[in-house]
């Protein structure tokens, strides 16, 4: 079949008739799949949105949400005086005050682990849930939020439903084997300039009269589309342009407008990149776009550690803070996961000698993650890892368990599968049936 079938034409030809027309070769295995997505019940959630805040290089978990000063100072640097959070019992770095007075907000894992050190491969884990190296590429959490939370669950905005701020992950692939439709819109430009020229639509040095002027003369000249007006494909890409300049002109874009927010507020948030792209992701949440990725470079500090954490933990630390209060004031951390991860810690150990002089490695058998809102309870901690912060001691939890608890929150069904070239039975959840390492939910803090 050379021409794919829309999604109202599957739904009318129902699952058992689809059934028969893969069995009969009419129709491509993932035809069905789709269907079968699109006609999953949906499940009550208490999490409409994800904002993920990736620390891309790995963060390392002893100078922010684990600290180790018993160590000693071949263990934790420089950094060895923890703080006392607002939560009894609970420090977290010297250089996270701010995020320490509002740890009832959120929860940490203190017992992440999947013991894979490359960047490419252990990014994959955490945000699959799967194990790299496979026939098949699996689809981001973020993906999978805009399968089921998306355009197919009524999602209407002409804002995409997927978006990161602002660069992609490089070698990574968001998508996975969902295809084009379920890559994210990555932003590109940078929310701390004057004007956040975001690709495609605001376009830097070109303001909203000018393009209302240059619009205007492209239909004055536009004869084809005039001569040509009943045709169905002109009049496709008249609707695209339609939505793209509403976009471009129209209210939705702007939602990357910062210069709408209180000069106060945008100051509380940091006048740093990382900052005011938490400042676009509680905007875009507001607009209800059900998944924002905040691609944070720069934690990869094999050289230079603790000169990199006293200039980006302070960022981290302001621009963090003060997202989950102003999520919160805007009344929508209840219903927004706010998740915070690397692909993997740091080595516990301080690499002192050359050519490190001070740095730490790539370090995936024991890291953290913090999980904010949307369902999850905040002021706890999940797990430990051991008194150096080298191994999990208590309650091992893996990238699938993290996972699919999110999935519980935004309501996606244990049970919903996943559209796939091949037509296999892939479930969105992953589960050990696949041979995957998984200890549970997180049900401390459901």
């Amino acid at each position: 079949m050379d021409k794919p079938m829309t999604r109202r034409e599957l739904m009318q030809l129902g699952l058992g008739s689809a059934a028969a027309a893969v069995a009969a070769g009419l129709l491509p295995r993932r035809a069905l799949a789709a269907l079968e997505a699109a006609s999953q019940p949906a499940r009550a959630s208490k999490a409409k949105a994800v904002i993920q805040i990736w620390l891309w290089g790995g963060p390392c978990h002893i100078d922010t949400f684990d600290p180790k000063p018993k160590a000693g100072s071949d263990y934790s640097g420089p950094l060895d005086h923890p703080i006392a959070t607002n939560v009894p019992g609970i420090q977290i770095g010297e250089l996270l005050p701010l995020l320490a007075k509002q740890a009832d907000k959120y929860s940490i894992i203190r017992s992440m682990t999947h013991g894979n050190n490359g960047h490419e491969t252990a990014a994959y884990i955490v945000q699959t849930g799967r194990q790299p190296g496979g026939r098949l590429v699996f689809p981001s959490v973020g993906a999978v939020v805009s399968l089921f939370k998306g355009y197919n669950a009524g999602y209407k905005g002409l804002i995409p439903p997927y978006i990161v701020l602002t660069q992609l992950q490089g070698r990574f692939s968001e998508s996975g084997f969902l295809g084009a439709k379920y890559k994210p819109f990555a932003t590109g430009g940078d929310p701390r300039q004057p004007r956040f020229a975001v690709e495609g639509v605001v376009a830097a040095g070109v303001s909203d009269q000018r393009q209302k002027d240059r619009r205007a003369l492209k239909n004055r000249l536009n004869a084809l589309r005039r001569q040509g007006k009943d045709d169905p494909e002109l009049a496709a890409a008249a609707v695209a342009e339609e939505q793209a300049y509403g976009l471009i002109l129209g209210d939705e874009g702007k939602v990357f407008d910062l210069t709408q927010e209180k000069a106060e507020l945008r100051e509380r948030y940091g006048n740093s990149t990382f900052g005011q792209a938490c400042l676009v992701a509680r905007r875009l949440v507001e607009r209800g776009v059900p998944y924002v990725t905040i691609n944070y470079n720069g934690w990869d500090t094999h050289k230079q550690h603790f000169q990199a954490m006293r200039r980006m933990l302070p960022d981290m630390d302001k621009g963090m803070a003060t997202l989950l209060a102003d999520l919160a004031d805007h009344r929508l951390l209840d219903s927004t996961i706010v998740w915070w991860s690397g692909e993997f810690g740091r080595t516990p150990k301080v690499q002192n000698e050359a050519p490190w002089s001070g740095g730490r490695g790539h370090y995936g058998k024991v890291f953290s993650a913090v999980l904010a809102g949307g369902g999850f309870k905040g002021g706890r901690v999940v797990g430990a890892s051991d008194e150096r912060g080298q191994d999990v001691k208590d309650r091992p939890v893996y990238a699938a368990d993290l996972i699919a608890s999110m999935y519980e929150l935004l309501g996606i069904d244990d049970q919903a599968r996943l559209p796939n070239p091949e037509g296999l039975p892939i479930l969105a959840v992953p589960t050990a049936a696949e041979g995957i390492k998984t200890a549970g939910r997180l049900k401390e803090i459901l």
